[in-house]
């Protein structure tokens, strides 16, 4: 779990799984695969795609700045996110430090919102998009006051309170365990650094006129239950994205690859053999 300052001066906890080649010494398949956690998650999110994945593949998972081990210890600077697109530009880092020239990308929520973000900044490092349970659009100007809202209130409450109401929305109740991972997630985040996402993911611009010009393959993923990034969301990011798949996963919520991992990494099995 290496934990290293980047070249913008931003500290990021990462794991980088596979060292270019699988366990057994066969060598490894196709780019790297880079994923992006969610609002207010950790790269835990991503152990089951890590098992699944990292014996024949690169595997790059972070903890984003403010979340996870990427949160400042007392004491230390490291600056909170002002500008939504301080976590692309994080990324951006990431890869650099790393040595990725380009990548499969992937991200869940306010992660595929900035793998969005990535590709418009830096998209000849982007070799093929994974956009899990997200939207293109701005939110409305009650649900930026929404997001302010909340960030006061993590940082006067903490994470109980806001964890346990919306917990069932970002994974279903029949989904027991992965419900038992989320919550352990949300209650170790930082106030401070979900604070601070929120207050910069309510200025994001509108990613829909990005869409068009994303050419890499594409896969798009929902849960069929998902109320907070619903299916018709989904459909219509498929209907734009040049080359793009659409799986709908049922019987998950917002996170479908903690909740229904057999079936998500199905879909990026075959989405990873497209971009390969």
């Amino acid at each position: 779990m290496p934990t290293n300052r980047l070249s913008n001066g931003i500290r990021l906890s990462y794991d980088d799984h596979g060292d270019h080649a699988s366990h057994d010494g066969r060598p490894g398949q196709g780019v790297p695969l880079v994923l992006v956690h969610g609002h207010p998650f950790d790269r835990s999110l991503w152990d089951p795609q890590v098992r699944a994945l990292a014996d024949t593949r690169r595997v790059i998972t972070f903890d984003l700045r403010g979340y996870g081990a990427s949160a400042a210890p007392e004491g230390e600077a490291n600056a909170p996110v002002t500008d939504f697109g301080d976590f692309a530009r994080d990324l951006l880092a990431l890869l650099d430090h790393l040595g990725v020239a380009r990548c499969a990308l992937g991200g869940v929520s306010m992660g595929g919102q900035i793998v969005m973000d990535a590709c418009a900044r830096f998209p000849e490092r982007i070799a093929g998009v994974l956009l899990a349970d997200t939207s293109p659009a701005t939110d409305t100007e009650a649900g930026k006051a929404f997001r302010r809202e909340t960030a006061e209130r993590l940082l006067a409450e903490g994470m109980k309170g806001y964890a346990e109401e919306v917990l069932h929305k970002m994974a279903a109740p029949y989904n027991e365990e992965a419900a038992a991972h989320v919550l352990r997630m949300m209650l170790a985040a930082s106030p401070e650094g979900a604070a601070a996402a929120l207050r910069a993911r309510a200025e994001r611009p509108d990613y829909r006129p990005v869409l068009p010009g994303v050419t890499v393959p594409a896969l798009v993923v929902v849960g069929r239950d998902d109320t907070y990034t619903p299916v018709a969301d989904a459909e219509a990011m498929h209907a734009v994205l040049p080359d793009s798949r659409l799986c709908v996963i049922e019987r998950a919520a917002h996170l479908p690859n903690l909740e229904r991992p057999q079936e998500f990494n199905a879909a990026v099995q075959d989405w990873l053999a497209r971009v390969a």
